[in-house]
């Protein structure tokens, strides 16, 4: 269920359906770099301004699914504007700096970004370039991204699935939801 805070910016209002934070696994393959399964935490936040903050965190998994060690942390700010074009910036802990467009699909929480421009510290590997595409299906967040570098094109790198955390205040407020259920709980069902 995508639920719509009363103290977010009207502008982001198309962009509701990834706030929260969501965790789950997915896939890394690149050439030239360790293929793994991760694991990842994501974010997206508001303060009432016409942004949604993001930060990500993932790590390697081992082959039972325990954490072996970082992978990968991102952080950032997406907007949108009133034609739906969503633009993200983001830095990455590799010394990397982007700047993504793209668009929110129409009738769809579907958003599909392009790297517009990308800056790089002196001792982060090499980088072009990316594509990443977002959707919300059957309430879960899932993505793939793309990325080139000078030596290797444009090809899927890493994807995830990832779930919405339910946090206990809103655990509490279902559970002031149900006061008018019975006791037993069990006549609910009947």
């Amino acid at each position: 269920m995508i639920e719509i805070p009363s103290d977010l910016n009207s502008d982001l209002v198309p962009l509701a359906f990834l706030l929260g934070t969501w965790e789950g696994a997915g896939v890394s393959d690149f050439p030239g770099a360790e293929k793994c399964n991760f694991g990842q935490s994501v974010t997206f936040s508001h303060d009432g301004r016409d942004f949604l903050e993001y930060v990500s965190h993932s790590w390697v998994l081992d082959a039972e699914g325990n954490k072996v060690r970082p992978l990968e942390s991102e952080s950032g700010y997406w907007r949108i504007d009133s034609d739906r074009k969503v633009e993200v910036v983001m830095v990455r802990d590799q010394g990397v700096i982007e700047i993504w467009y793209g668009e929110l699909a129409d009738q769809k929480p579907q958003i599909d970004l392009v790297t517009d421009a990308v800056a790089r510290t002196a001792g982060s590997g090499p980088y072009s370039g990316g594509k990443r595409l977002y959707g919300y299906v059957k309430s879960d967040l899932m993505w793939v991204g793309e990325k080139a570098t000078p030596e290797v094109p444009l090809r899927p790198y890493m994807s995830a699935h990832l779930k919405k955390v339910v946090t206990p205040d809103q655990v509490a407020a279902w559970a002031k939801d149900l006061g008018d259920l019975p006791d037993d709980g069990i006549a609910f069902f009947k």
